[in-house]
């Protein structure tokens, strides 16, 4: 689909303000991964943290528990760095508290309303771990696992690659599911996933990250500037699952075509804002088919940060932090607030396997379900 002209002039006209980090050029380095034990789970099972670093000095740090970005450090535009996920310092945090902070999410992501959905004649019963839903694959999804990873040689960055087999029957599922995700954290500065899944019997898959980005390191993201690329999103009903509609943005709060503070008209009388506590609704992007394309960017006008997002998916979930509530103390022993920080999760649409007109999720023996998500990082003066 071809870009409106407003979406064209934004993107065009925001091309130069974002060239060189600070006033003056980066220092080069190796790129290089790090290795280090980060903790043990309850069952004792040890969880090992690696550090990307990328020739520009952009950081990732990516645990085998979840698959979860621990922190990710990109710089303003005075060109220090500053953390811009949320999420703990010690392991336990993500064990004990979980809130889904960076992890990989499967095996569906999202929810299935009523965690019920027909395939192949047959019903199958998935937990509900959200009300009358199921949400984010389950009680133990794959946020709740220790990966297996390997340091993959890439010609431009770092990347680290994490596989897991989820057995058959696993949170109710069909099939052996084999998945890989890889991580690269490239030389362009990118954070680039790649999902990659295959089966041995037919199943539904949705794979997903769910970091909670403040672009600020800390606050309220009520001034972050974002621009969807949707014409169009999914209304949900009162349980936040989708009512099969796709409704038009035009002439609502959930018009981002163009650049517009996240705050800016969260706390309007609308109906889909009342039933989310604020924005948690799926967007379908505008995009051919399975094309790389743009979903999203956001900016923070006090640091001058940008990041770009980047998506095979057809969708792309915006959420605004409604459910945070003060409650978990994460990094520095900051209370995250309501609204302290905005998750842009690429997608299939919830509900999918029981909405025939939605994108199938279904995965068959002998196909391969691929997705690319890429998070790019630049400074505007």
């Amino acid at each position: 689909m071809i870009l409106k002209k407003k979406l064209r002039d934004a993107l065009t006209g925001f091309i130069p303000a974002v060239l060189l980090w600070g006033s003056g050029p980066m220092t080069k380095e190796k790129p290089r991964i790090q290795k280090q034990v980060f903790g043990v789970t309850t069952d004792g099972k040890q969880v090992d943290i690696y550090t990307l670093t990328n020739a520009n000095g952009l950081e990732a740090r990516i645990m085998s528990y979840g698959g979860v970005v621990v922190s990710l450090k990109v710089p303003d535009r005075h060109g220090k760095l500053g953390d811009i996920v949320l999420g703990y310092e010690r392991v336990d945090g993500y064990l004990n508290k979980g809130a889904y902070f960076g992890a990989l999410i499967g095996r569906y992501g999202n929810r299935i309303g009523k965690g019920r959905f027909s395939l192949d004649g047959h019903e199958y019963k998935l937990a509900l771990n959200n009300g009358e839903n199921h949400l984010h694959g389950g009680l133990v999804g794959f946020d709740k696992v220790v990966w297996t990873p390997s340091e993959v040689p890439t010609a431009d960055g770092v990347s680290l690659k994490l596989t897991y087999l989820s057995k058959d029957g696993e949170e109710g599922y069909p099939g052996n599911l084999s998945v890989t995700v890889a991580y690269t954290l490239t030389n362009k500065d990118e954070l680039k996933i790649s999902y990659s899944a295959t089966t041995d019997k037919n199943t539904v898959v949705n794979l997903t990250n769910h970091s909670f980005f403040n672009l600020a390191g800390a606050g309220s993201n009520r001034s972050h500037e974002i621009l969807i690329n949707a014409d169009r999103f999914t209304p949900v009903d009162k349980g936040l699952i989708p009512t099969g509609e796709l409704k038009s943005v035009k002439g609502t709060p959930m018009d981002f075509t163009t650049s517009t503070a996240i705050g800016a008209r969260i706390d309007q009388d609308y109906e889909q804002l009342t039933l989310a506590g604020g924005y948690d609704h799926n967007y379908v992007l505008n995009k051919r088919d399975s094309e790389l394309s743009l979903a999203a960017r956001v900016s923070e006008p006090g640091t001058g940060r940008v990041m770009e997002v980047y998506t095979t998916e057809p969708g792309m979930q915006f959420y605004s932090g409604n459910f945070l509530d003060g409650s978990i103390t994460g990094k520095g022993g900051e209370a995250y607030q309501r609204r302290s920080a905005f998750c842009l999760e690429t997608q299939h649409f919830p509900d999918s396997p029981n909405k025939q007109s939605f994108p199938s999720t279904v995965l068959k023996p002998g196909q391969r379900y691929s997705s690319t998500t890429v998070y790019k990082f630049s400074v505007q003066k």
